[in-house]
């Protein structure tokens, strides 16, 4: 069931669904705003919530507008790319052989063969985005799963469109966005440690925050930087804020 509450021109899309707690989330890019509350929360008691956190979604709303965003990428050589918070240029190289990408210390190299249209180049850098991530897996779940006393159950990389990652405690699956990969390595890190944190506090109150504090204590830097790093060029909700209600 879905129902829209109107707050001095401000649209709040509500849905109702079976979980515990009222979530409010301001989405990219344009700062659209939706409530996700349990089933038989009153319109009423949405919003006074929503009218509580004005000050905090209109905060939202002008950094996502204000957002940098990359280019379009037509997959030219010279084009600039990104592993790891590193810039590479792009070298297309044209065989007639399965697709491949390999890295130098200056160049990205992109084989595919004649006449391969841009999308299918994006799906070919996808996948390999996916493999750098999952290749920097194995080390950080050892390093973070015995600190914070979890085991995650199957760990997904995936391209994402309203967030960096995301975790279902009941299964411990945590989901992560391929995108990652082109961020500096502390970023994918921070997520990680967010995501394994949900296994102990399944919401983001001031609990979840003091376990974040306790093992990962510049983690608000890093959350920040992250924010601030150029998103790709197409309309997707990447930078997701939230705000919870008891």
């Amino acid at each position: 069931m879905q129902d829209t509450l109107d707050l001095a021109g401000l649209q709040v899309e509500v849905t109702r669904k079976a979980i515990r707690h009222v979530h409010l989330s301001v989405l990219p890019p344009d700062g659209r705003v939706r409530v996700a509350a349990p089933h038989g929360t009153a319109l009423e008691t949405l919003r006074l919530f929503v009218i509580s956190r004005l000050v905090w979604i209109r905060a939202q709303q002008r950094k996502m507008q204000a957002q940098e965003r990359e280019t379009p990428r037509d997959f030219l050589g010279k084009e600039s790319h990104y592993l790891w918070g590193k810039r590479y240029l792009l070298d297309v190289r044209h065989a007639d052989a399965a697709p491949a990408v390999n890295l130098t210390p200056r160049q990205l190299q992109l084989q595919i063969r004649p006449g391969t249209t841009p999308a299918r180049c994006a799906e070919v850098l996808e996948a390999w985005y996916r493999q750098q991530v999952r290749a920097a897996l194995p080390a950080l779940l050892e390093r973070w799963e015995p600190r914070l006393g979890v085991k995650a159950g199957r760990v997904f990389v995936q391209r994402m469109k309203t967030k960096w990652g995301s975790c279902t405690p009941a299964t411990g699956s945590i989901r992560l966005n391929t995108d990652l990969a082109r961020k500096p390595p502390e970023c994918l890190e921070y997520i990680i440690v967010h995501e394994l944190t949900h296994l102990i506090v399944p919401t983001h109150d001031a609990r979840f925050s003091t376990v974040l504090d306790q093992h990962l204590p510049h983690w608000r830097q890093v959350r920040e930087r992250l924010n601030r790093l150029p998103v790709r060029h197409e309309v997707w909700e990447d930078r997701r804020a939230t705000a919870d209600m008891p």
